[in-house]
């Protein structure tokens, strides 16, 4: 199943008629960093497809950053139940590109799985280092993290991307705007 594409342009001037609602597919450290104002967040980690009882009569436009992950989702993207469902072309790049309002936060932190690659990129070159300057056992600090990148991979759980969400940088900004479920 695929997702038919649709230009940010032609996106924008239905919303401004009232005829299409976009939805962020993106994760909250995402949206927070950068997001179009009118986008509502439904992130796919938590997506279902059944927490859209509003606005069914409006045509729906799907989009994450640049478009592979709304595309790799179409399948439940598609069970929504609007009478019409698109991806948006590019996704918030193609909206950019389009010279469309885009809401930017300065100071909202990395995206956490930025965050992931940075820490285990770091700890797996200590562990090298120090086993070479050190002692060979610091090997082990290099294969811990890479079974549990491995770990992640396969089940789709993230151990240190957990944790880090809880670091005094990552604190979510509360009163984000979603559009499941709602009153």
């Amino acid at each position: 199943m695929t997702l038919r594409k649709i230009d940010a342009k032609t996106t924008h001037d239905w919303m401004e008629q009232g005829k299409a609602v976009l939805i962020d597919v993106r994760e909250p450290d995402e949206y927070i960093k950068e997001h179009v104002p009118e986008a509502h967040l439904v992130p796919l980690s938590g997506f279902n497809p059944e927490d859209f009882p509003q606005e069914h009569d409006k045509i729906a436009v799907f989009h994450c950053r640049s478009g592979g992950r709304t595309e790799a989702a179409a399948t439940q993207i598609l069970c929504t139940g609007f009478r019409e469902v698109y991806q948006l072309d590019g996704g918030i790049q193609g909206w950019r590109k389009a010279g469309l309002q885009v809401n930017e936060n300065a100071k909202a932190p990395i995206s956490i799985m930025r965050q992931v690659q940075i820490t285990a990129g770091i700890l797996i070159l200590l562990g090298v280092v120090l086993a070479v300057l050190v002692n060979p056992w610091f090997v082990a600090l290099s294969a811990f993290v890479g079974a549990g990148l491995t770990q992640a991979g396969i089940t789709g759980n993230c151990t240190m991307a957990l944790l880090l969400k809880h670091m005094p940088w990552n604190r979510v900004i509360s009163g984000q705007q979603t559009l499941a479920p709602s009153a």
